[in-house]
């Protein structure tokens, strides 16, 4: 394994025992997911033979890693301390074996049951947590390597797009063909493999998660892309709404106030701004055109190595945004049964207030 140098995974392992310091936990666990990519650089299939990194407050972390798996990790030998397991062993007996004594232990949220409830079977004696409330400080906040990653990742989902909405008519296509399409241009640009793609016409563009399916679009009809891949482990995110052929005069008006509560989502950017305060923003600007009840999803997500991770743009959520946090903008009116606008860039906050890595056209775009 070659993914990443090894500094940077060790600055994070220091950065977390400190804040396990703070909190007086004595050891973390992580298992394959995107937090063990953000510890170890690891993209660790999730599989019945345990894969886990022990990180104790103070000292050399641990990987109990399956023997048939544990070459990936020989370039990590420097960072963490490896214990392949037979598989006749008990990997989990193997874990409770080095960590004994411990009086808390914090969890990855994505550890599935199966485990946690061996473990806790092994250590009976240990207080078991959340990993969130360790990792959640350190994943939001979103170093230069990550912030360039998703950089990259979005400059090549803009280009697909562009190049999509350059090319023929979309008429008479199914959602499947046109999603094709554009799967097939970002896949030109280096990212093969779509994490997500939704086409939603007609009707459907006013479901917001919809499942793309064999509708066929036809003239008249809205059309909501929202898609994203990853770069390097990071992921994009955008969404794009296009009408086919003439615009209503109800669909302008519609479309208009998404872009127009969008930009006022980014205006309201900035550093000890709470998060609630860019849901509201936005949210005003739909609610004083008469489409509030039509907006039914808060305005942003926190992006990264998931493509919903925090912070969210929530009301309730009163967290200040920090610099190098980086999140979605997406406003969106779904009127059941008719159509759906939504409009979607990545932001990061910046010392200054936010900063796109979405450029491709935003206003209201019509397709053959």
């Amino acid at each position: 394994m070659s993914d990443g140098n090894s500094s940077v995974f060790r600055s994070r392992i220091e950065r977390t025992q400190a804040e396990m310091e703070r909190q007086g936990i004595d050891y973390l666990f992580v298992t394959p997911s995107s937090d063990l990519i953000y510890m170890l650089g690891y993209p660790a299939h999730s599989s019945e033979r345990l894969t886990l990194l022990g990180v104790p407050q103070d000292g050399e972390p641990f990987v109990v890693v399956p023997t048939l798996e544990a070459v990936w990790l020989s370039d990590r030998r420097d960072i963490v301390d490896i214990h392949a397991w037979e598989e006749t062993d008990s990997p989990t007996a193997l874990v409770a074996r080095l960590v004994e004594g411990a009086g808390s232990i914090a969890v990855s949220d994505q550890t599935w049951a199966g485990f946690l409830i061996k473990l806790q079977d092994e250590i009976p004696d240990a207080r078991f947590v959340s990993g969130t409330q360790v990792l959640r400080e350190l994943r939001m906040i979103k170093d230069d390597e990550e912030i360039e990653n998703i950089r990259i990742a979005s400059a090549k989902t803009d280009a697909a797009w562009e190049e999509f909405v350059a090319s023929e008519t979309i008429t008479g296509m199914t959602e499947t063909q046109a999603g094709d399409r554009l799967a097939g241009l970002m896949a030109a640009q280096g990212l093969p493999r779509p994490t997500f793609l939704i086409v939603g016409s007609g009707p459907n563009s006013a479901s917001p998660h919809y499942i793309t399916g064999d509708r066929v679009i036809a003239n008249g009809d809205a059309v909501v892309f929202d898609f994203g891949a990853r770069w390097n482990h990071y992921t994009s995110d955008l969404t794009r709404t296009v009408y086919v052929g003439e615009p209503t005069e109800e669909y302008v008006t519609v479309y208009n106030t998404v872009l127009a509560a969008n930009r006022a989502a980014v205006a309201a950017v900035k550093p000890g701004v709470e998060c609630q305060e860019i849901d509201r923003a936005a949210r005003t600007v739909i609610d004083d055109a008469g489409y509030g009840e039509y907006f039914i999803h808060r305005v942003g997500h926190g992006l990264g190595l998931d493509g919903h991770e925090e912070p969210y743009m929530v009301e309730g959520n009163d967290l200040s945004l920090r610099v190098g946090m980086v999140f979605s903008d997406e406003p969106g009116i779904y009127i059941p049964g008719h159509f759906g606008v939504r409009i979607e860039d990545i932001l990061v906050c910046t010392e200054d207030g936010a900063e796109s890595f979405n450029h491709c056209n935003r206003e209201l775009t019509v397709m053959e």
